[in-house]
């Protein structure tokens, strides 16, 4: 299958970027290379590290990137590993970091990675095939207790405790083997009123398990961390994210950064803990009605932007 993703918020965050023509910046989830080719376009002796533990997105990058030539670097890792992946090319900070978060149009319509409730596939959801855990694993060897955590955690479903009692009685009978088989059993397991209009009754714990297979959430916080350490005075950070959980992660993030004192207010900082970065966007930059009536995946779409303050 074609890799095919369309980048969202694409130019807005690439202006938030502030891109100088002979800076360093990292894309953190490269994707298809639509963000990537967009900053490449803006640097003349500047580089661009493209990071994504895809082999396909990596592979897809490399030919959209090609005319590029040495100003673009790929690396297959996750950017939870930004530290030791910038460490290894000898950068020792950036100027400008973008994070698309969430998972790509192509991983979603390739029906054999196993994402979407809408197409029948093993019960996969990995975005690094190499990787041991899978949503079989998940859905299959789990207790009930710790899927219960997990729906409610990483899903905000309502009825994660019926969800889980269905899927232990399942599988107590046979593994749950396709992605249709727990869409089919998630359906089954809801009261008749749940399943009236709105989303799909599965997709919340899809995206729970998705998030678990991939420890998307694990790894987000102290990526951001690390990547404010790692950019220059002036430099960016650019985040886009597509529901609440990572949303708010990011929020917190930025907020505590921008703020750390931990001294009472209206007495002498005693602390020690100085803003590292200054918030660029009070609120959320959301996609114009343009950019959803093209592209629908953009509706839930927030950038959030920081500017690391001089050290």
């Amino acid at each position: 299958m074609e890799f095919r993703h369309i980048p969202v918020l694409c130019e807005e965050s690439v202006s938030a970027l502030e891109i100088k023509p002979e800076g360093v910046y990292v894309d953190c989830t490269l994707g298809g290379g639509g963000h990537a080719s967009r900053i490449a376009k803006r640097l003349t002796t500047g580089r661009l590290i493209g990071v994504d533990q895809d082999q396909d997105a990596v592979d897809a990058a490399a030919k959209t990137l090609s005319n590029f030539g040495r100003q673009i670097i790929i690396v297959r890792n996750n950017f939870s590993d930004i530290k030791n992946i910038l460490a290894s090319l000898n950068i020792g900070k950036a100027d400008g970091f973008l994070m698309d978060l969430g998972i790509s149009s192509y991983q979603v319509d390739n029906a054999e990675r196993g994402f979407s409730y809408m197409r029948n596939a093993d019960l996969d959801m990995r975005m690094d095939i190499s990787n041991e855990l899978t949503a079989s694993l998940v859905v299959n060897t789990y207790d009930e207790a710790r899927l219960i955590k997990i729906f409610s955690d990483y899903g905000e479903e309502r009825y994660s405790r019926r969800i889980a009692k269905a899927i232990i009685k399942a599988r107590s009978r046979k593994p749950l083997k396709t992605t249709f088989e727990l869409s089919d059993l998630i359906k089954s397991s809801l009261p008749g009123q749940s399943k009236k209009g709105g989303s799909h009754p599965a997709k919340r714990v899809f995206q729970a398990i998705r998030i678990e297979v991939n420890g998307e959430l694990t790894v987000l916080n102290s990526a951001l961390i690390d990547i404010i350490e790692l950019l220059n005075p002036g430099g960016r950070l650019c985040v886009i994210g597509y529901h609440s959980l990572e949303d708010r992660v990011v929020k917190r993030c930025f907020r505590y950064w921008a703020s750390p004192c931990e001294c009472p207010p209206k007495l002498p900082c005693v602390c020690g803990l100085k803003p590292r970065i200054k918030i660029v966007s009070k609120k959320p930059v959301i996609p114009s009605a343009g950019e959803t009536a093209n592209n629908h995946r953009a509706r839930s779409a927030k950038l959030r932007v920081a500017e690391k303050i001089d050290e």
